[in-house]
């Protein structure tokens, strides 16, 4: 059953949830189990109500089942009208038939995302690896779909070592990322984290060579020097360099890699507006981590994170 736990849009291709719209009969077996579907939202009418291509049939999302927390008043409508031409999430509650004698089938969304958030509590513990899609992006992080539209937030801080000025630096909304379970407050709100996934400075500064001319991101604009990051985990100092800008990219010669303090010192060697962004890896790619150690054992410095 776990397998229907995944951020929304997961499911809507798979055999498994096509078989289950062939029919009324298979919507039926589906409402008897209480198997999460997932389907098309074609409209959200005047009243807010979901209208859902389910293939075989019409469904109807009522509002107040249209998200956990519309009912109570903790969650806006806008939640519900962003749906529209996306997939949901979804259990079949009943069925009934419209003015002009129609069969349409009922649905919960908020059921479906009920059950997944109260397998997420039950299952998962901090440190556990969780599936997520970004759904949209703020100033302080980016927040996620961990499964059916429940909806976690990764910090700012959290997403790379490398320091970013806003979440799109890192992300566009629609990325499938993996993330870690960092928090879970009493109220049973999600914290993630990312950074914990893209290597340590070792395993990131072995790419590297001194004497290389490569390519980076300017990140930051000190008095001492400028920022550049080599990758999401990894950032190297340049020399100061007059007409650089934050978000540009770089070619930089590496001059040194010292290991125990973990520093690369870089020469600026040109810097252009370009669309310089690369993909990440996962160096890790367990279920679960319970501490991670960014430093280098020989470094002055160490830098870990516990999850506990």
């Amino acid at each position: 059953m776990k397998d229907f736990y995944c951020p929304e849009g997961s499911l809507i291709s798979t055999e498994e949830n096509k078989k289950y719209l062939t029919s009324v009969t298979a919507l039926q077996q589906a409402q008897s189990f209480e198997i999460i579907l997932e389907a098309m939202v074609t409209m959200c009418d005047a009243e807010h109500n979901l209208i859902v291509d389910l293939g075989c049939m019409k469904g109807l999302i009522p509002r107040e089942e249209g998200a956990i927390g519309i009912r109570e008043g903790t969650t806006r409508d806008i939640a519900l009208i962003s749906r529209v031409g996306r997939a949901v999430s979804f259990v079949v509650t009943g069925f009934s038939v419209d003015d002009s004698g129609k069969e349409y089938a009922i649905l919960s969304r908020r059921a479906a995302q009920k059950k997944c958030i109260e397998y997420i509590l039950s299952e998962k513990k901090i440190g556990d690896i969780v599936n997520a899609c970004v759904t949209h992006l703020e100033t302080f992080g980016a927040f996620c779909d961990i499964g059916c539209g429940n909806i976690a937030l990764l910090p700012i801080d959290s997403i790379s070592v490398s320091r970013i000025s806003h979440p799109s630096d890192r992300f566009v909304v629609g990325d499938c990322i993996k993330a870690i379970i960092k928090k879970i407050d009493n109220d049973n709100k999600i914290t993630l984290s990312h950074k914990e996934l893209l290597g340590t400075w070792q395993e990131n500064a072995a790419k590297f060579s001194q004497g290389e001319t490569v390519s980076g991101i300017v990140r930051s604009i000190e008095d001492y020097g400028v920022f550049i990051e080599l990758t999401p985990n990894l950032a190297g100092l340049a020399e100061p360099k007059e007409n650089v800008k934050v978000g540009q990219c770089a070619s930089v010669y590496i001059k040194s890699i010292i290991p125990e303090k973990m520093k690369i010192k870089l020469i600026i060697i040109d810097n252009f507006d370009n669309n310089c962004d690369y993909t990440y890896d996962y160096f890790y790619t367990g279920e679960h981590i319970e501490e991670f150690v960014y430093s280098p054992p020989d470094s002055i410095k160490q830098l870990r994170t516990y999850f506990d």
